[in-house]
């Protein structure tokens, strides 16, 4: 059965990206074309949006929306069918998605994407102007949260909806006084309902209102029903078991592709990858050693672990490691990594902010990607490294424990290993896989055995997106 399925969302490749949502965003709908589905993803259109529309046609418009005028345009870009919410009055400004230029979340960000989720629930209801109708709506985390909900609350049960969780530390909280604003019945202001320590929660309201919940991962799925990691929502998650899937994310295996870049390899050709460490090492001024060539590519944050990194260092260096980071965030840890490029020249060099043609150098170049998250959802950066041979070494949480397989003995033995995990995420662990990982890396004919390992991982989203397809006609019987 062919289904039409409409994505609600706050970002989206090609068009705006400010973290591995829109990725996932980007990548589903054109995944499930050859499932025979057709995916359709609404977002809002924020500046110059719209321009980037190829032949952009008025399918839908609101004369009141959340304060003012609004209408969807939709047109493809890249392939993907866009549906861009147009509303001046809430989009229509700089700074970013979420943020004001300073910075600062915009104060009616509440409204702003309840009118997204709004619209996508009158969508879903009647459909658009050129007769397409959905059957399954997916909203995406807690922008997209109160679409399920909006669809409960006007009574609309034909349609049926998917919720999913990309991380839920964030959790689109708004004062209760803002109930009327974003169009929400007091009634559901109770604690099993939207009411979250006081708040509105509009991610809870998504997850109450669902009919089945995501999330990135088997095991952030498992994580998510415990206090640690459930962020007061476990309790919750934990009685909609039944209902909550967990799906690896995948990546754009055109976009990360070994053989396509200006140092082309593969799994029959590792020697190859030389010539990409070699340009590696040029752009950060790192010398030649015996060890490894470790990259970070990554927010700089406690999220991520990387406050853990640079008191190891040091040790690491003595072991003939070099580093290679990309990435921006806390000014303090911007500054000790700065510092140590600074106290270690040759051997650590740093670059502050992103690049995307230098993130793919560094994959092809690395000889290993280092992630000591936290807690990771899924995670992007793993498979980007399986995929380039550039072995990751990661914290045993979420998506990472899902999709590394650890150099232990028995996996050595049986000839799968793909990379290092360690538990927990502190410095004593996280040193020991360092240490752990110059020993491997000293054994060559190993080395490459684990790099052939990694590389035949499949990564892309054939098996993920087949999951989601199946999730879809299972709601509808």
């Amino acid at each position: 059965m062919a289904l039409n399925i409409l994505s609600v969302t706050s970002e989206c490749v090609p068009l705006i990206k400010t973290g591995g949502l829109a990725d996932v965003a980007g990548a589903l709908p054109k995944a499930m074309v050859p499932l025979g589905h057709r995916m359709r993803v609404l977002m809002p259109a924020y500046p110059g949006l719209v321009a980037r529309l190829k032949g952009p046609v008025e399918l839908w418009q609101d004369e009141a929306l959340f304060g003012g005028p609004a209408r969807v345009l939709g047109g493809k870009v890249d392939g993907v069918e866009f549906l861009l919410l147009e509303a001046a009055h809430l989009f229509d400004r700089k700074g970013g998605p979420y943020l004001t230029p300073e910075g600062h979340d915009w104060p009616d960000n509440p409204e702003r994407f309840a009118a997204l989720s709004w619209a996508a629930a009158r969508i879903a209801q009647n459909g658009l102007s050129d007769g397409w109708v959905p059957e399954i709506l997916h909203a995406h985390d807690w922008q997209a949260g109160l679409a399920p909900a909006y669809l409960r609350f006007i009574g609309d049960r034909r349609v049926k909806t998917l919720m999913t969780i990309h991380n839920i530390a964030f959790q689109g909280l708004a004062p209760a006084d803002r109930l009327a604003s974003l169009r929400l019945p007091f009634t559901a202001f109770n604690a099993d309902d939207l009411e979250y320590y006081g708040q509105i929660s509009t991610l809870k309201a998504g997850l109450v209102h669902a009919d089945a919940i995501s999330t990135v991962s088997p095991t952030y799925a498992a994580e998510l029903m415990r206090p640690e990691f459930g962020m007061g929502l476990e309790g919750l998650i934990a009685t909609r078991a039944g209902d909550l899937h967990g799906i690896l994310n995948g990546i754009d295996l055109e976009v990360w592709n070994p053989q396509a870049g200006p140092h082309p390899y593969s799994a029959k050709t590792l020697t190859k990858k030389a010539v990409a460490t070699a340009a590696l090492r040029d752009r950060f001024g790192l010398a030649e050693t015996d060890g490894p060539l470790a990259i970070v590519v990554s927010r700089l944050t406690g999220q991520k672990g990387l406050d853990l990194l640079p008191g190891l260092l040091p040790e690491f260096i003595a072991h003939g490691g070099t580093l290679a980071l990309l990435g921006s965030g806390d000014a303090g840890l911007e500054a000790a990594y700065t510092g140590l490029a600074k106290e270690y020249p040759g051997k650590i060099g740093v670059h502050i902010g992103y690049d995307e043609d230098l993130s793919q150098l560094m994959f092809a170049g690395g000889d290993a990607v280092l992630i000591p998250s936290r807690f990771e959802p899924c995670g992007l950066t793993q498979l980007y490294g399986l995929r380039f041979g550039t072995l990751p070494v990661v914290a045993a949480t979420g998506g990472l424990a899902d999709t590394v397989i650890h150099a232990n003995d028995a996996a050595l033995d049986a000839g799968v290993a793909t990379g290092l995990t360690f538990h927990p995420t502190d410095a004593t662990a996280f040193s020991h896989s360092l240490r752990r990982l110059c020993t491997l890396f000293a054994d060559r004919k190993l080395w490459q055995q684990m790099m052939r390992n990694a590389m035949r991982q499949p990564v892309g989203w054939e098996n993920s997106s087949a999951r989601y397809a199946a999730i879809y006609q299972d709601l509808l019987g």
